[in-house]
Order: C-alpha cells, then sequence, then structure tokens
C-alpha cells in the first residue's frame, strides 16, 4: 500500500515535534497490527513494515512450519509450507502477505490513536528530560494556582508544572496568581501522575544561584562560594572567596556602591544577606561568620569541634542574634559548635578560677 500523505504528515511530526521518527515508526507499526489482527479475527502473528523511502505500508501474517497436523492458524504444515517456499523444514516461520489496498476506518484511527500517544509520551519524556538538567538550577516561573498553601507555578519556556510546598517558600512573602517569580529547581521526581518538578525560594540554593546570576566573577569561577545557610525571609550567610590573591572576593559580591547584593536582597525582599570572606584560619573564620558581631577571642577545643567565643558585653545580643539565629547561621556555615560569653562573664570565670587555685596553694602551705 503506497501513501504519500502518511509519510509526509510523519516527517512533519519529526520536525515540528521534535519527535524520534524511529521510536514513532515502530509504536505505529506495533498499533496498526492490533488493529489488523482485531479487524479481520486474525489469529495468526501480525507484523506491519513501514517503508518511509518507498512511502509503502505492508501487512505480513507469519505461521510456523510443524511436523504433522498443524494444532492452531499459527502453525503450517510442512505439506503447505513447501508449496509456498519449496525448500521449507520444520521450524521455518513462513509469511504472507496480506497488505490491503486502503487503510480501513478502524486501521486509520488506530494510527491516529498512537500517533497521539507516542506525541504525548514524547513530550513529556523531552520535558522530564530538559527539566532533569536544569535540576539545581535558577528558571522563571508564572504562578498558575494556589492551593492548600501549595503554590504551583508553570515553568517558562516549557509546559512543565512546579509544585512549591509549604516549607519552599518564603516567610512573609505574598503569591499571587500570574505574579513572575523566580524558582530554583530542587528535583524532578517521578510520581503516578507523571513527572513533578519541586522547587523553592527558601533553599541557600537559591541565593547560591541569584549570586552567580548578579555576580560575574562567580559565574565565571574566579570567586567561588565556599558555603551557604539560610532562614529564610530572616537572614543569609554566605562564605566567598578567590584564589587570586589580586581579586577582593567580598567586594565583587558587594559591587560598586552595593549594587549587586543590593539586587539580590531585592529578590529576597529585604531579607539580611552576609557576606563572609572565607579563610582556612578556622578562629578568623569563626569570627567573621558571626558578622555583624565582632568577637575579642575565639578559642577552639582541641578537636576543633567547638569554640568559646569573647564578645563586648553591650555586643552579647547582636552577637547572638535574634532567637539565637545569627549564632545558629554562623555555627551551621564554620560547621563549629559555638558558644558566646560576654568579656565580663569570662573575667569572672578566670578570677573565680584564680582565687580557687590561691585557696588551694594557702592549704597546702598550712
Amino acid at each position: 500500500m503506497i501513501n504519500k500523505d502518511f509519510f509526509a504528515a510523519l516527517d512533519d511530526l519529526e520536525r515540528d515535534k521534535r519527535l524520534n521518527k524511529e521510536l514513532l515508526i515502530n509504536s505505529l507499526e506495533t498499533g496498526l497490527a492490533s488493529a489488523y489482527k482485531k479487524e479481520n479475527g486474525e489469529t495468526r502473528s501480525v507484523k506491519v513494515k513501514l517503508n518511509p523511502e518507498k512511502s509503502r505500508i505492508e501487512f505480513f501474517v507469519y505461521q510456523t512450519v510443524v511436523e504433522g497436523e498443524p494444532e492452531d492458524e499459527t502453525q503450517l504444515s510442512l505439506e503447505e509450507a513447501k508449496k509456498i517456499k519449496s525448500d521449507a523444514k520444520v521450524g521455518d516461520i513462513i509469511g504472507e502477505d496480506v497488505t490491503p489496498k486502503n487503510l480501513s476506518r478502524i486501521a486509520a484511527q488506530t494510527a491516529k490513536q498512537v500517533i497521539m500517544q507516542r506525541i504525548n509520551e514524547a513530550v513529556r519524556e523531552q520535558i522530564a528530560a530538559e527539566m532533569n538538567e536544569k535540576e539545581g538550577e535558577l528558571v522563571s516561573a508564572i504562578i498558575r494556582r494556589i492551593e492548600n498553601n501549595v503554590v504551583y507555578v508553570e515553568i517558562m519556556g516549557s509546559q512543565m508544572e512546579g509544585v512549591m510546598a509549604k516549607n519552599d517558600q518564603i516567610y512573609g512573602e505574598k503569591y499571587e496568581v500570574n505574579d513572575r517569580i523566580k524558582v530554583f529547581i530542587k528535583r524532578v521526581k517521578d510520581t503516578l501522575r507523571g513527572t513533578q518538578v519541586v522547587v523553592s525560594r527558601s533553599c541557600a540554593g537559591f541565593v547560591k544561584k541569584l549570586f552567580e546570576l548578579e555576580v560575574p566573577e562567580i559565574r565565571s569561577g574566579l570567586v567561588k562560594i565556599k558555603n551557604a545557610v539560610r532562614e529564610a525571609g530572616n537572614r543569609t550567610k554566605i562564605a566567598v572567596y578567590s584564589e587570586d590573591p589580586n581579586l577582593d572576593a567580598l567586594a565583587a559580591c558587594v559591587g560598586q556602591k552595593g549594587v549587586r547584593v543590593n539586587a539580590i536582597v531585592s529578590e529576597l525582599n529585604g531579607e539580611k544577606v552576609d557576606i563572609i570572606l572565607y579563610t582556612p584560619n578556622l578562629a578568623d573564620y569563626i569570627a567573621r561568620a558571626l558578622s555583624p558581631a565582632k568577637p575579642i577571642m575565639v578559642k577552639l577545643s582541641e578537636d576543633l569541634k567547638h569554640a568559646d567565643v569573647i564578645v563586648n558585653d553591650d555586643k552579647l545580643s547582636l552577637a547572638i542574634g535574634k532567637n539565637g539565629m545569627n549564632a545558629k547561621l554562623a555555627a551551621r556555615l564554620t560547621g563549629v559548635k559555638i558558644d558566646i560569653k560576654t568579656l565580663s562573664s569570662e573575667t569572672e570565670d578566670i578570677n573565680g578560677e584564680f582565687e580557687e587555685e590561691e585557696g588551694e596553694v594557702e592549704e597546702q602551705e598550712e
């Protein structure tokens, strides 16, 4: 059967939908074979071959050559087989061309269903593949609906839906349908309803990507992000450094007159952002991490897992932060447990220890 229009349509689909033509043809061959068997009550094996080069669609039925009487229509006696193929032997599979002159209505409908199904599958696979490549990236999205505090967005440039749960939203941020927002693709997962894209605005990765967007030196690798921690809606601490001694990593991130960091703060709706210059000197790193406070002294434990930080009495609340947030973020940024003490309390402790030692000396002298 020659059908040039049919194959021209396949070419259009391949070009317009960017579908894999080979996979599409395989699906069509399977679908048409099934339709032929159903329409004609055929019990033999049916195979359809699509030949794009000749614009031909061919239908074949197959039977296996057996010795003796066939048990069903899928089998053919050796005697009958030799009439078709003189050198036939037991075990051979003999094919018969049963190509109809025209595709029946049922076959045509089946072809259409197979094509549409394959298009939908291919589009989903293609979008899922694109989203997997974008995992860990920042993308623009449009809010399409909000249900039970879950925000559903359409990721621009694709037909994919992103899901932003309550814990992935910035505390205190208001969302409205049709708002355009930036979101961070946390992960792409398969569900019973298909591929689901989990997006976030509250994770530290969101802020890292904002810095990459605003700071060319980070994009180029001249400035690197050591670590970033965050309490979304309140404060972020990000540690940066450069291996180039002539490059000021801190100044690069802040920008001239603060233009770069201010753009990031604006996207975060006023969230405080502390940019820390990383140093391998752990005591100095901890002192910097407690910004905006400036400790007097940092005493590290022998295993480097704990630090006592001394601050002036009037700077205690600044070092600890509201609800202990500044100290907690500094500990997470550096990976060290931090205890903050005032200078006066530390002095009292030292004096107390000194007096105890004096008392022990006096007892020994007596």
